[in-house]
């Protein structure tokens, strides 16, 4: 089993800035990939950035490239999401997973292990 913690959401303003991070524990060694996923109200829940746990490899959805940065820190165990120039419709609950092969890393049904989530909110 993995566990996945995450912290770091809340509400800011149109422009601004958070960092999401997600801290794994338990059986690190069986993740392959990690990646963040996100869910508005009345959407349904999708991908936003995925890295490769020991390749270092990166994805991103369209809608957040060149805003987030997706990062890990394999001492720690945790990987972060900086959301730079945050807009109205980032807003969410932002999940994060682990476990999913790499050539599968944007589909939610490829992980195994899921945070309980953190709620970003982005004002106008």
């Amino acid at each position: 089993q993995v566990q996945l913690v995450e912290s770091g959401g809340g509400l800011v303003q149109a422009g601004g800035s958070l960092r999401l991070s997600c801290a794994a524990s338990g059986r690190t060694f069986s993740i392959y990939s990690m990646g963040w996923f996100r869910q508005a109200p009345g959407k349904e829940r999708e991908f936003a950035a995925a890295i490769g746990w020991s390749s270092g490899n990166i994805q991103y959805a369209d809608s957040v490239k060149d805003r987030f940065t997706i990062s890990r820190d394999g001492a720690k165990n945790t990987v972060y999401l900086q959301m730079n120039i945050l807009k109205p419709e980032d807003t969410a609950v932002y999940y994060c997973a682990a476990g999913a092969l790499w050539s599968r890393a944007t589909l939610e049904r490829s992980y195994n292990y899921w945070g309980q989530g953190t709620q970003v909110t982005v004002s106008s």
